[in-house]
């Protein structure tokens, strides 16, 4: 009897340990939270609260800017842009498109991930390109009829962990 309460109490530890390193999960996608998404339209309202009913604090005017989703509820993601800027956002606005910020002016794109492969083309500060795949360090991005990869560390609306494929 005494060996099954040590077991018991070794499976209680390891599933509570387990559930304290699973990420988040929002309560009405099931999807993580955080995570990024774009603006699917040029024009889109940022509320106070989750309803049509609070107050407009201010309109995103970008098509496709990266933004980051920290909440859900009902129809309404709450986001956050690359200067923390943000609000309640209809889930309708929103696109699962994966794109960036550049935060570098003159970001070098190179052929491959790695700083002594050839630069293929330079993107300036603020362009918003489309996301690929990503190492650890590095993304793939298309702006403009151009691709390459960049650091991860010059672009925002990509997690510092997040790798694709």
């Amino acid at each position: 009897m005494r060996q099954f309460a040590v077991a018991l109490s070794l499976v209680a530890t390891l599933v509570s340990g387990a559930a304290t390193g699973a990420e988040e999960r929002g309560p009405v996608t099931s999807l993580p939270v955080p995570r990024f998404v774009s603006l699917k339209t040029s024009e889109a309202n940022v509320r106070r609260g989750p309803s049509l009913t609070h107050r407009i604090d201010w309109v995103f005017l970008r098509r496709d800017m990266p933004l980051e989703i920290t909440a859900e509820h009902g129809h309404w993601r709450r986001v956050r842009d690359a200067d923390g800027a943000g609000g309640w956002v209809h889930y309708s606005l929103l696109s699962g498109v994966r794109t960036v910020l550049v935060e570098k002016d003159m970001l070098d794109l190179h052929s491959r991930a790695s700083e002594d492969t050839p630069v293929t083309a330079k993107l300036a500060l603020g362009v918003v390109a489309e996301l690929g795949d990503c190492t650890v360090s590095w993304c793939e991005l298309s702006a403009g009829g151009y691709s390459g990869w960049a650091p991860k560390t010059a672009v925002w609306g990509v997690a510092p962990d997040e790798t694709r494929d």
